[in-house]
């Protein structure tokens, strides 16, 4: 319960930029209940004027008036409590939903690499929907009923508090009900928001990797595992939305007898002593049941709210978790480098995922300018974890890397990941035009230059074929490209940058032969006076490397030119013929 409390509060708390907006949909609350308590009681004075020895029409039509300008003014309130509270509502989950993004893009990359996407998709979409539509949807809905019962209750003591006394006397009946069920139903509604997650992640993953799917006939496991995880979601949600709806009859079977009690006790009262202190008209009598009803009904909202209230609170906990999490260690007083020379040295250079499993150990490697470095090795050897700590998406253990002298934890990842261009071997291209993946890491480019990049990277040609050419609409994931296309791509966006750096990730690994043979001449361009770093699992596109680091386990256990490993007749030697026996 605690952990709830401080949950709503932090959720309040984002709230505080639009205070004028919550003030205003309190203050049109407020006049709001107060409008429903007057009306039964200017109702109960107008039925009074009716049955006293003849009938009032002068007062009973002053009384009309009244009630017609409550209700008008009851009107009104109600349209600005809803204005209020649905641009309160919209504004703090736009709010929480640009915190919770800008958050997940500064966290380190080894949080997001152990998190399903679809489940931190979902704490962005869903979740957040969850939030608005439970939690601060029914916050006003909360304070108008608190409001009311309060309200409806002092009404009453006014009235007569024999009255009064009965309704209190089973309002406890209520609440033990109410809370009873909704401590219950908490848990599977956490439950509920878990498993919500799990399965868009499941979900995701399969629509992404689809077409292996199909290729390797897994449709009927894929759907049985679907089914499996979409049970214990049906069997969370069955208990959550079991509990939440036993509230609503329970609390109402209360409130009924509520409603009975104010009937029988007025009825005795007004039967009994119509001219004593206690005694009630019929117009007060059906102003106390009007009463009754008004404050019974409030009881049966809130408790219907409890249960998106519920979800809710489940959904903002998924939402915090991840805005607990540690960013990146602020680097904004670390120096810009800005004359980056394309040195680098690796002295020493620890490294592992997982503490008890060595990885990268005591690597130490020294590149100079405009060299072009090949790395290779086996699959899990660390080629493609070096690079991440050249960019530094993840820090060493232990040891020091340096670019152009200089400590890359002294440096701003952004000026240091200027310094490198990166091409990757899984190609990406975001819902734009061409232009504007082409130019995504220079968005003030002019369409020449990226016409010119475009020309050296080998893309112009199918570009030009498109009917809007580099206004051509490309579909997310750009699904209406092949894969070679894509690469291309990527490889002009990376050409446009002109960095001091680059690194080369398979970059060729989804081009034809005959393609591949124009953008190694591309690369050879773009490389002369750059260093560049390449793995490669194709021994043929790095023959003209100045340095190939051989890797294994996490060491470089053969360092040197093409002609000299094979010299060596070691371990690159196995790796080449293994690629060439048949050449």
């Amino acid at each position: 319960m605690k952990r709830n409390k401080s949950t709503l509060l932090r959720l309040v708390s984002y709230t505080k930029p639009y205070a004028p907006l919550l003030v205003l949909s309190l203050i049109s609350a407020a006049v709001s209940v107060a409008v429903s308590i007057l009306i039964p009681l200017i109702t109960g004075y107008a039925i009074d004027q009716m049955v006293e020895s003849g009938v009032n029409f002068k007062k009973l039509m002053d009384y009309i008036y009244i009630l017609i300008g409550m209700i008008a003014l009851g009107a009104l309130s109600q349209w600005s409590l809803s204005a209020c509270t649905n641009a309160l509502t919209f504004k703090t989950v736009r709010n929480i939903r640009n915190t919770l993004f800008q958050h997940i893009n500064n966290l380190p990359l080894k949080y997001i690499d152990g998190k399903r996407q679809g489940d931190l998709v979902a704490r962005i979409s869903s979740d957040i929907d969850q939030v608005s539509e439970g939690l601060l949807q029914g916050f006003t809905q909360l304070f108008s009923g608190v409001l009311t019962i309060i309200a409806t209750l002092a009404m009453l003591f006014y009235i007569n508090w024999l009255i009064a006394v009965a309704v209190l006397v089973l309002t406890p009946l209520s609440l033990f009900v109410a809370s009873f069920i909704t401590k219950r139903s908490h848990k599977t509604f956490a439950q509920q928001a878990v498993k919500r997650g799990e399965i868009s992640g499941y979900v995701e993953e399969i629509f992404s990797g689809h077409k292996l799917v199909q290729a390797f006939n897994q449709e009927e496991s894929c759907g049985e595992d679907f089914a499996r995880l979409n049970k214990q979601l049906y069997d969370c949600g069955f208990k959550s939305q079991f509990y939440g709806a036993l509230i609503n009859p329970c609390t109402r079977f209360v409130n009924n007898l509520v409603y009975a009690s104010v009937g029988i006790v007025g009825a005795l009262i007004a039967i009994g002593a119509t001219s004593s202190s206690f005694g009630l008209k019929p117009g007060i009598l059906s102003t106390c049941l009007m009463y009754a009803n008004q404050y019974t009904k409030p009881f049966n909202e809130i408790t219907g709210v409890i249960t998106e209230i519920q979800s809710a609170v489940a959904a903002s906990s998924r939402i915090f978790a991840v805005l607990d999490e540690p960013i990146e260690i602020s680097d904004e007083n670390n120096e810009v480098i800005t004359d980056c020379d394309g040195t680098l040295d690796l002295k020493d250079v620890c490294f592992r995922y997982v503490d008890d499993r060595p990885l990268i150990e005591n690597l130490n490697l020294a590149v100079r300018q405009g060299q072009k470095i090949a790395i290779v090795g086996p699959t899990g050897c660390g080629k493609t974890t070096l690079i991440n700590l050249l960019m530094r998406f993840y820090d060493v253990n232990s040891g020091q890397i340096l670019v152009s002298d200089k400590d890359v934890r002294t440096l701003t990842r952004q000026s240091l990941r200027d310094c490198y261009g990166m091409v990757l071997q899984e190609s990406w291209i975001f819902e734009g035009t061409v232009k504007d993946n082409i130019a995504y890491g220079k968005a003030d480019a002019t369409l020449e230059e990226i016409q010119n990049a475009a020309l050296l990277a080998g893309a112009h040609d199918f570009i030009d074929k498109f009917p809007d050419k580099y206004d051509t609409l490309l579909t997310e994931n750009g699904d209406n490209l092949s894969q070679g296309q894509k690469q291309l791509l990527c490889i002009a966006r990376i050409m446009l940058t002109h960095p001091p750096m680059l690194i080369l990730d398979e970059a060729t690994s989804s081009i034809d032969t005959r393609t591949e043979m124009k953008i190694q001449e591309a690369f050879y361009t773009i490389m002369q006076g750059r260093t560049s770093f390449i793995v490669a699992h194709r021994l043929s596109t790095i023959r003209e490397c100045d340095v190939i680091l051989v890797m294994k386990d996490g060491n470089i256990i053969e360092q040197g030119s093409h002609a000299q490993l094979l010299d060596r007749r070691g371990f690159y030697y196995e790796l080449y013929n293994s690629q060439f026996q048949n050449s």
